[in-house]
Formats: structure tokens, C-alpha cells, sequence
């Protein structure tokens, strides 16, 4: 048996993703844009030159070493459905206002922008380590679009080629420090842009500065806790899922942590930020559905 990780490495996906469990690409139909049919249409001819067998889903997924019927397309139909109707019923909150599959809306923050004037003809590309940045620049200024785009995971990097960037790199790491090493080898004598929130817990600026880079930092957004006239109060056994270090911050100045709760945490960056008395669960990847994932297999 190939190893798929290791085989798809080069090809720098960001829509569809590798779901080892159910040896699936799984791809995010939040978005839909040309850029998906290029990977698509990677992924299948790498697959084919290695004899890897694999048939597309009605959802555009590719589920591999597996031939398709009607009689399994009715099947998975069916547990779909099944599943919907089972998944829906649970208690589980995402803390932002993002919709993901499964999950409730619970947004305990929200994001100020900061106008700032830029000159982006001084700098060879742009660092983005969070969406809010470039949902926040963008809001105002579009110029930014024409620079080269280092971006700290796909979830960043989606957002950036939607907008119609150009996606220069996208890091295997989830967090910011060990993306600046990454970076050192390919922005050294370069004059970059890191363009972030007002709370950062990396070491990248440093990092590039010290290695031969030249890496100017700016704030376009700060986030800030939404104050509820009530505290929170949610359902027994709710999974609920955190997003970042701000989130934990502002879900528990809301709220009363009920010991039947159980915490999902997007990655180990996350982790860190929890009081000793709460122990999350983390994601395998970061991105919410692959927390709501986890939170569904808590659940059961």
C-alpha cells in the first residue's frame, strides 16, 4: 500500500484534503472556483499513475482503492441521510460565526478592522497567518491580491486564493513559529509583510529579521470579546469547540464551565490557552470541520 501522504505532498493541496479514516480527498465545498478543478484534476492523475484505483462521490470527494455502483451510490445515500438525522440532534458549538456542518453558532468574539495605508510596491510577498486578516485588509484595500501569498495552512490559504491571489506557499505546520522556519530558506533577502491581529503568539517576526529576511509587521484587526447581558448557559454534555487562545478568553468570562462540557481545541497552539481545569480534545487538523469531526466522535 502507497503512502498517500507522502505521495500528495508535492502537489500543495488546499481545497481537498487527505482523510486518512475513511482513505477519502475530502474536498471543502465552502468554496467553488477554478482553482478546485486544477486539483482535482492533480490528484487524479497522480492516483492513475500509480495504479491507485478511486471513483468522485456526488459531493466531488474521491474515495480511493474502491469501485462504485448504483447500489452503493443508494447506500451511501441513505447513510448520509441517516447520518444528517443522528448528527444534527447533538449540542455542539463552534464560538465564531462561521457555518459548519453539524455545529451551532455560538459567537463570543468579534473583529474590529483597522485601517491602515500600505505601500505594497516596497515588499516581494505578503505573510498571512490568520483569515481575519485577509477577510479584514481586503475590506478596504484589494491592492495587496497582486503580491505573492505565504500562508500558514490551507484554511488561510482558501481564503487568500478565492480572493484571486496567488498562493506562493502554504505550511505543513500549524503553528507560527515553526512556520517561520519554513520561511527562513525562501524569503531570505526578501522584504516581506506579515500582516496580522493585534494578539499573535509566534515568534515570526524575529525569526525571519534574525535570518535574513526583511520583515515588516502591521495591525488590520483586533479581536474583542462580545458582552452578553446573561451568562451562557448551555445544554449538559455540549461539545464545544475553540478556535483560538481569544475564544477560550471570552467563552469563560460569559460563562460557567459545567464539568460535563468537553472542550475541542483547533490545535496545540489552542491547547496551551486552557485553565488547568479544562483538558481539551484536539483536532486533527486545523479547521472547524475537522473539529466539529472530533466532537462528533465524542458524542457517540
Amino acid at each position: 500500500m502507497k503512502n498517500i501522504e507522502k505521495l500528495i505532498e508535492p502537489l500543495n493541496l488546499i481545497y481537498y484534503e487527505y482523510e486518512k479514516s475513511s482513505n477519502s480527498f475530502i474536498l471543502d465545498r465552502n468554496y467553488s472556483n477554478e482553482h478546485i478543478f486544477e486539483e482535482l484534476i492533480k490528484i487524479t492523475y497522480l492516483l492513475s499513475k500509480n495504479n491507485i484505483n478511486f471513483f468522485v462521490d456526488e459531493k466531488k470527494s474521491l474515495v480511493l482503492n474502491a469501485k462504485d455502483s448504483i447500489f452503493l451510490k443508494i447506500k451511501r445515500y441513505i447513510a448520509s441521510f441517516f447520518e444528517n438525522i443522528k448528527n444534527s440532534s447533538l449540542n455542539i458549538y463552534v464560538l465564531n460565526d462561521k457555518n459548519v456542518k453539524w455545529a451551532k453558532n455560538l459567537p463570543v468574539i468579534k473583529i474590529e478592522t483597522t485601517k491602515v495605508d500600505f505601500d505594497f510596491s516596497k515588499y516581494d510577498a505578503i505573510i498571512f497567518t490568520s483569515k481575519n486578516a485577509i477577510y479584514s485588509l481586503n475590506s478596504y484595500n484589494q491592492e495587496w491580491i497582486k503580491k505573492p501569498i505565504y500562508a500558514i495552512a490551507p484554511q488561510t490559504a482558501k481564503v487568500a486564493s478565492n480572493l484571486g491571489a496567488k498562493i506562493k506557499f502554504v505550511s505543513k505546520e500549524k503553528h507560527g513559529d515553526e512556520f517561520a522556519k519554513e520561511l527562513v530558506p525562501l524569503l531570505k533577502n526578501k522584504k516581506v509583510l506579515y500582516i496580522r491581529g493585534s494578539k499573535v503568539v509566534t515568534n515570526l517576526v524575529e525569526t525571519l529579521n534574525s535570518n535574513g529576511a526583511i520583515c515588516d509587521e502591521t495591525i488590520v484587526y483586533e479581536t474583542v470579546c462580545v458582552e452578553f447581558k446573561k451568562k451562557i448557559k448551555l445544554p449538559k454534555n455540549s461539545v464545544i469547540i475553540f478556535s483560538s487562545p481569544s475564544t477560550i478568553e471570552c467563552f469563560l468570562k460569559n460563562s460557567q464551565w459545567d464539568d460535563s462540557y468537553r472542550a475541542v481545541s483547533i490545535g496545540h497552539t489552542t491547547e496551551k490557552y486552557f485553565p488547568p481545569y479544562i483538558t481539551p480534545y484536539v483536532s486533527e487538523t486545523t479547521s472547524l470541520d475537522s473539529c466539529v469531526k472530533k466532537a462528533i466522535e465524542l458524542s457517540r
